[in-house]
């Protein structure tokens, strides 16, 4: 069981380091398990984001909310922010990124995973969007595959494997079942509501007036199997 400071990511003392990221250490040795198992079948895996700090989450909250980045659409269009209100806007940056204190990543159980060989040496860049791994084209096609065939085995299921009205459709989120069961469990309303109020976060009176719907529609909301079964069996 994480303390609230390390639920929340306020703190970094659950975690060891991995492959110049930081996991909670359960999750670094099931991760360099399958990393192992992966490469016996030809396939590279590397983590592009582990942790994510409180701090780091609530600066891309702000950013956001201040249009200082961008804001897209469920069909990853750019929004005009000047035509959203607080609540649309809102809910525009919830279904991309986490609301600060509430971020799977901080916990160190969840992590974006990809292929760096396509990347080596290339303008390629990645932006870790759903074509990158759904597309037969997509330079991380095939590690995905892999990864909904064989990541279960090693305790890891993809909570974003589809989009249910929530987060958007994430391939490349990899969770660890038994770290983050629990910590998904523990994070009550009680907790989120004091740790926003704590904060200063832009929109901070939208985001405690609507709190129960966030917590139910963006953190509760996930895929509880594996994932592959969906994607490859319809």
């Amino acid at each position: 069981m994480l303390s609230s400071t390390e639920l929340t990511g306020a703190c970094e003392t659950h975690l060891t380091a991995v492959d110049g990221h930081k996991l909670h250490p359960d999750a670094a040795e099931a991760y360099l398990s399958m990393q192992k198992a992966a490469a016996a079948e030809g396939i590279k895996l590397a983590i592009a984001s582990g942790f994510r700090s409180l701090d780091r989450q609530l600066s891309i909250w702000n950013r956001k909310w201040r249009g200082k980045l961008p804001l897209r659409s469920k069909e990853g269009e750019l929004l005009d922010i000047s035509n959203l209100d607080d609540v649309e806007k809102m809910h525009a940056i919830l279904h991309w990124s986490a609301l600060p204190g509430s971020s799977r990543h901080h916990w160190g159980s969840d992590f974006d995973i990809y292929d760096p060989r396509p990347f080596q040496d290339s303008e390629l860049k990645l932006q870790l969007v759903p074509r990158e791994y759904i597309d037969q084209s997509g330079p991380c096609h095939e590690l995905w595959q892999w990864l909904t065939r064989n990541a279960h085995e090693s305790g890891f299921f993809f909570p974003y494997a589809r989009y249910q009205g929530g987060v958007a459709q994430e391939p490349w989120h990899l969770s660890y079942r038994t770290v983050s069961q629990p910590c998904h469990k523990q994070l009550s309303l009680e907790l989120l509501a004091e740790t926003i109020d704590s904060l200063a976060i832009e929109g901070k009176p939208i985001i405690l007036n609507n709190l129960a719907q966030i917590k139910n529609q963006y953190i509760d909301t996930i895929t509880e199997d594996d994932g592959w079964t969906t994607i490859w069996c319809g």
